[in-house]
């Protein structure tokens, strides 16, 4: 493994996808860093903002939140580039044994 140190960009891939939520939760998370996703869900929460459904119930307006979108999956082989901060280092030391550091 290689030495994580803040402001250092490395590259991740997914070697094995755990059976246990929280570790692929927690690769999700990492994955969700990156910039191009950020301003993926960026746009589309702006979007999905404007356009939630309106209905009335119970005589009052009802707004009918669209689910958060899932843009990344943890799947075997994907990778990515991850600039590591001091806040990252615990969430990736703890999946270590499913990802691989470049």
């Amino acid at each position: 493994m290689t030495a994580l140190t803040a402001g250092k960009t490395v590259t991740i891939s997914v070697l094995k996808v755990p059976a246990a939520p929280r570790h692929r939760k927690t690769i999700e998370r990492l994955m969700r860093l990156q910039p191009a996703v950020q301003r993926t869900l960026t746009r589309v929460a702006k979007r999905r903002g404007r356009e939630n459904p309106r209905n009335q119930r119970g005589g009052r307006m009802w707004t009918s939140r669209i689910p958060a979108t899932r843009c990344v999956s943890a799947s075997l082989g994907a990778s990515f580039p991850l600039k590591v901060t001091a806040k990252i280092i615990p969430d990736i030391q703890a999946v270590s044994r499913f990802i691989k550091i470049d």
